[in-house]
């Protein structure tokens, strides 16, 4: 499977969202908290062109944040991706 990459920060329903519907599928995830890291924020935008939390990125694509997330999901699109 492809590796998943959930980028989150403190007090984020979004994340906590993103958490429990991979938890849900089964799917594991490496989690990079940067509530405290400016430079990973920094690093974070540069990679993804966002500064929004969460950021998924799933091998070396990046998806979105929640609302994609589920969207791909609902769409079928997240099991390709893992997939790929």
């Amino acid at each position: 499977m492809t590796p998943v990459t959930l980028y989150t920060t403190q007090a984020c329903p979004f994340c906590t969202s993103a958490k429990a519907l991979l938890a849900k599928r089964g799917i594991a995830y490496e989690e990079i908290n940067l509530a405290r890291d400016p430079d990973g924020r920094a690093k974070l935008q540069e990679r993804t062109g966002m500064y929004t939390f969460p950021q998924i990125i799933i091998g070396e694509q990046t998806l979105g944040g929640f609302t994609d997330l589920l969207a791909a999901d609902r769409g079928g699109r997240l099991q390709e991706l893992l997939a790929a």
